[in-house]
């Protein structure tokens, strides 16, 4: 990462960002009121009136770093900007700034993964919940990039725009069921990535022959066939789960089902067996994963397991600490660029290392001390 990268470079990206008002009928300047709501919503903010308080209450900490010409904007004014903002723009800077704090993610894992803004959801006007397909560097704790689909089927689309705008050379990218298409894997490749993909029924000639190699490879009197297994071994909370992975990379049988043909790199292909005991009840699943690394069973395993950061290291943390799927602005672009607020907020104080304290406490920490929200922000006097 990044020394020092500060959020000024972020900042600076915006400030070719198009206006979408009247020109010459604005009483407030458009970088002030996008760096008054990321500073609100850092501190806790949660919605358009708490921007508002929160500026009135701060407005003469925020004069030392913005113009604030006509004062703290009113809430009705900072929703209609963002509602009027454009999602794609302020994604793209938001980007190019991650490429410049991130650029190197060689070896990692990039873990590409799809939420729904649950709060978006219009039944009366027949609108699903908007979802956001995210780039997640697992190892970080960042997100690089994201993009917005109106439903869950699109995110195949969402994904195949975000994949370009990614630094992917050198890095192993992680993605579901959802994810797992020739065209993506092909993606990934061209861009210089490797690729672990889930594979299930909606690939289903895939997905059966999967199944049944792995199958015939546990039956004795089946041709030895040189394997690669790693097993690790989780307790706590009550629970005791054993994962073992098997990996192969002799793929000469998918090459006689025509399937391998299809794949760019597939070198490999894993069965992961995760058995679970709770309360003396024991489960088994499998899960069925190809990919382009070879045929190492502790590498895939350990891309597989960090894709599942993703659901706890950035959606389990807007819902519950950002409040993103309780929130209830619902207007498309605003349901967005909110969105992205809080994303650039979990990026900023994941990036602090002033403090080694959970993210309730930094953005408590943001709202109490302004000092500190100046340093994580890295801001500089007018």
């Amino acid at each position: 990462m990044a020394e020092k990268e500060s959020i000024t470079g972020l900042i600076e990206r915006f400030g070719d960002l198009p206006d979408p008002r009247v020109e010459g009928r604005t009483d407030h300047d458009l970088l002030d009121i996008i760096v008054l709501a990321l500073c609100a919503v850092m501190s806790g903010a949660e919605g358009w009136d708490d921007i508002e308080d929160w500026g009135l209450a701060r407005e003469e900490w925020l004069r030392r770093y913005l113009k604030l010409r006509n004062g703290i904007p009113g809430h009705d004014t900072i929703r209609r900007v963002f509602e009027a903002l454009s999602p794609r723009e302020l994604e793209q800077r938001f980007e190019h700034w991650m490429n410049a704090v991130c650029p190197a993610v060689a070896g990692r894992v990039i873990a590409i993964d799809g939420k729904a803004l649950r709060g978006s959801a219009r039944c009366a006007r027949g609108l699903r919940a908007l979802h956001q397909v995210s780039a997640y560097a697992a190892d970080y704790g960042l997100t690089l990039g994201q993009r917005a689909c109106e439903e869950k089927s699109n995110e195949i689309t969402a994904i195949a725009e975000l994949l370009p705008v990614l630094a992917l050379e050198g890095a192993v990218v992680t993605m579901d069921a959802m994810g797992c298409q020739t065209a993506i894997a092909e993606q990934i490749v061209g861009g210089g990535g490797d690729y672990v993909l889930a594979v299930k029924d909606n690939q289903p000639q895939l997905a059966e022959a999967l199944r049944d190699f792995f199958t015939m490879l546990k039956t004795p009197g089946y041709p030895t066939r040189e394997v690669s297994v790693h097993e690790t071994l989780d307790k706590g909370h009550g629970r005791l789960e054993t994962r073992r992975c098997i990996a192969v990379d002799n793929l000469d049988w998918l090459e006689l089902l025509g399937v391998k043909a299809r794949w760019t790199k597939l070198t490999s292909v894993a069965c992961i067996e995760s058995t679970r005991e709770i309360g003396g009840k024991i489960s088994t699943e499998h899960r069925f994963v190809i990919s382009s690394l070879p045929a190492d069973s502790r590498r895939i395993l350990h891309a597989v397991r960090t894709h599942w950061g993703v659901e706890n290291g950035l959606h389990w943390c807007l819902d519950v600490t950002f409040g993103e799927d309780a929130s209830s602005i619902r207007l498309r672009n605003a349901a967005l660029n909110f969105s992205f607020l809080r994303r650039v907020s979990l990026n900023l104080f994941r990036s602090d290392t002033s403090r080694a304290t959970s993210m309730p406490r930094k953005r408590k920490a943001a709202a109490w001390n302004p000092d500190y929200l100046a340093s994580v922000l890295q801001l500089r006097e007018i």
